[in-house]
């Protein structure tokens, strides 16, 4: 069954000692669940600034630069996982939750459920 854990952040990263190691110890996460067959896809995202909203109006493409709502929290990153059993869905988003030190949104891919 394929998982997806999102992370969430501030719109800017702080650099600070405890956000690098927060990155090493998911890198290292990362090298574990690839490991074990379990890693799908996992990235962090660049900032809401960067982003972009495409869509298509009357047959032309629409694009909007970022940045968008005021939100204190903004999707920063996410690991994809394919995983034996919800159970162990929870494990890994438990493991980065306490990686990073907040909550995690965990909810299951539909097609593969």
């Amino acid at each position: 069954m394929k998982y997806l854990v999102l992370i969430y952040g501030g719109d800017r990263p702080s650099g600070s000692p405890a956000d690098l190691a927060a990155v090493r110890a998911l890198t290292k996460f990362k090298g574990e669940l690839a490991v074990s067959g379990e890693l799908v896809s996992s990235e962090g995202l660049s900032l809401p600034s960067d982003g972009r909203v495409v869509q298509v109006r009357d047959g032309a493409k629409v694009v909007t630069d970022g940045p968008y709502g005021e939100a204190k929290e903004q999707l920063a990153g996410y690991f994809l996982v394919d995983v034996a059993d919800d159970d162990r869905a929870q494990q890994v988003a438990g493991h980065v939750s306490t990686i990073i030190g907040d909550r995690v949104e965990l909810r299951p891919t539909v097609l593969s459920t």
